[in-house]
C-alpha cells in the first residue's frame, strides 16, 4: 500500500546549503534549494518565480517556509506554507502546521500539527466556536 522512496529533487538544484553549513536569519531564493545543513530563520521563496526547497535527510530549518513546492525528508520546526505541492518523505519530522494545496506523506513521516488546505475557510482556522456541536478530536 505504502512504498518508501527517496525525496527527489523537481528540476535541478540552483543552490546547496552543505551539511556543515549553518545560516542564522531569513533567506529568499528562487529556483532549486537543496538544504543538507542548517537553516534558523525563516526561507521564502520570491513571488512569482519557480521554487522547490528540498531539505534532505540530515538537514533542518527552525523557521517558517514559504515555497510553491516543498519536498521535507529532514527536521523543520515552523509552519510550511506551500502554493503548489508539499511532500513528506519517510524521514521527516516537521513541528508546525502544513498549508497546501496538495500533499504526499509517506509512511514513516511525522507531523506534529495541522494539514491545513490552503483556501480552507476562506484562508482562517477552526477554532472550537466554529465548531459549536462538533466533536473536537485531541
Amino acid at each position: 500500500m505504502f512504498k518508501n522512496k527517496p525525496a527527489q529533487i523537481d528540476g535541478h538544484v540552483d543552490t546547496l546549503i552543505g551539511a556543515q553549513v549553518v545560516i542564522h536569519g531569513d533567506l529568499k531564493f528562487s529556483g532549486g534549494l537543496y538544504v543538507e545543513g542548517r537553516i534558523v530563520g525563516k526561507v521564502i521563496a520570491e513571488e512569482g518565480q519557480r521554487a522547490t526547497i528540498t531539505l534532505a535527510e540530515n538537514g533542518s530549518i527552525e523557521g517558517e517556509v514559504r515555497a510553491p513546492v516543498v519536498i521535507l525528508n529532514g527536521r523543520l520546526d515552523g509552519d510550511v506554507y506551500a502554493s503548489e505541492r508539499v511532500e513528506l518523505a519517510a524521514k521527516a519530522r516537521v513541528q508546525g502546521n502544513v498549508h497546501y494545496q496538495v500533499v504526499e506523506m509517506l509512511a514513516g513521516s511525522v507531523l506534529t500539527g495541522r494539514l491545513i488546505h490552503a483556501g480552507a475557510h476562506e484562508g482562517h482556522a477552526l477554532t472550537e466556536a466554529d465548531l459549536d456541536g462538533a466533536a473536537v478530536l485531541r
